[in-house]
């Protein structure tokens, strides 16, 4: 089993990665040995990259609050693992962040998960994310959410952008059932 640091050069010197290490851009993910916590999310945000910090963004505060957890308890626990669906940002689109690139988790997510054998809980940030790890989803997000429970032990979410204010704000139900249950699960396991 290759270890965390040949993985991290194996994916900066991919050839699909060499315009990212030629401007000196490194993969942002992060493993963690004795996480017990894994999040999948689509890629790191452009000011995520930039601050070479995964969650390092308005997305990121409100992921904390909705887990439950201090800047400390996400970054320094030693129990939080985050693997996103591609390592790098992916640029912009007409509506948004463009997706992450195919075929980039079915070659890095597996070797990555094996160094961290005690995840219990893998919160899903978003479609990308929901639609890679639950082939048998619900027809749509919100119900996919709504029916968490059914996926245990993935934990499928909306992504905290600041942009889904609107979504929120349409679904109640997400604050007052869902959160509270993600809280306690993560600070079972933290």
């Amino acid at each position: 089993m290759p270890t965390a640091d040949e993985i991290f050069e194996a994916i900066k010197q991919d050839s699909a990665n060499a315009e990212f290490t030629k401007a000196g851009i490194e993969p942002l993910y992060h493993v963690e040995p004795e996480a017990t916590i894994l999040i999948v999310s689509q890629a790191p945000s452009r000011s995520a990259q930039l601050a070479k910090t995964y969650w390092r963004d308005a997305s990121g505060d409100r992921l904390r609050e909705w887990m439950g957890v201090t800047s400390a308890e996400f970054y320094d626990s030693g129990r939080i693992g985050v693997v996103p669906l591609d390592f790098y940002y992916p640029g912009r689109g007409k509506s948004g962040d463009l997706p992450p690139r195919k075929g980039f988790a079915d070659q890095w997510h597996q070797p990555i998960l094996q160094l961290m054998p005690k995840v219990k809980l893998t919160l899903l940030i978003g479609m990308y994310a929901v639609k890679y790890y639950l082939p048998n989803r619900e027809k749509t997000l919100t119900e996919t959410v709504r029916n968490f429970e059914a996926y245990q032990p993935y934990f499928p979410l909306v992504h905290p952008s600041p942009l889904n204010y609107g979504w929120l704000h349409k679904n109640p139900w997400f604050q007052q059932s869902v959160l509270p249950r993600l809280q306690q699960q993560v600070r079972n396991l933290l």
